[in-house]
């Protein structure tokens, strides 16, 4: 019996170092189609997302997809549930165009400040997109240097 339990312990320590040096190969080694690694060598099918932390130049409409939509709703019109998203749709809020550039770049209630992620001449990209479609007709657009400015 001390034997059978022998080389069962002896086979379930050469097991745990073969499966341990099997992951930690698979781990070094982007797999073949993963999802993951190719949006992160090479952006994802709209290119929203080229490098970790950081976003390509999308226009604003992708990087509303991207960013905006989860919270706001992919046809602007907010959500009421864990938070409140308000709506972006037919917003006059959004007719001073400091006032979505400010909220981006700097939060606001319960938005985080998403503009910090982003390069200028994204925020005013998704700005004038948000303030110009969803009903909205706001046609004085901002800016990279107008962004700039804020930060």
């Amino acid at each position: 019996m001390k034997i059978s339990t022998l080389a069962f312990g002896l086979a379930a320590v050469i097991l745990t170092g073969s499966v341990s040096v099997a992951l930690a190969q698979d781990a070094a080694q982007p797999r073949q189609g993963d999802p993951a690694a190719l949006v992160a060598q090479q952006g994802d099918a709209d290119g929203a997302f080229v490098m970790p932390g950081r976003f390509s130049e999308p226009d604003g409409e992708k990087m509303y997809r991207r960013v905006c939509a989860a919270c706001h709703m992919p046809d602007a019109a907010g959500a009421t549930g864990a938070g409140k998203y308000p709506a972006l749709a037919n917003n006059p809020n959004l007719a001073a165009s400091g006032y979505p550039m400010l909220v981006t770049l700097k939060g606001l209630n319960g938005m985080p400040p998403v503009g910090e992620m982003m390069t200028d001449q994204q925020v005013a990209n998704v700005v004038n997109y948000v303030r110009t479609h969803f009903g909205n007709h706001y046609e004085d657009a901002i800016t990279a240097e107008d962004v700039k400015a804020m930060r």
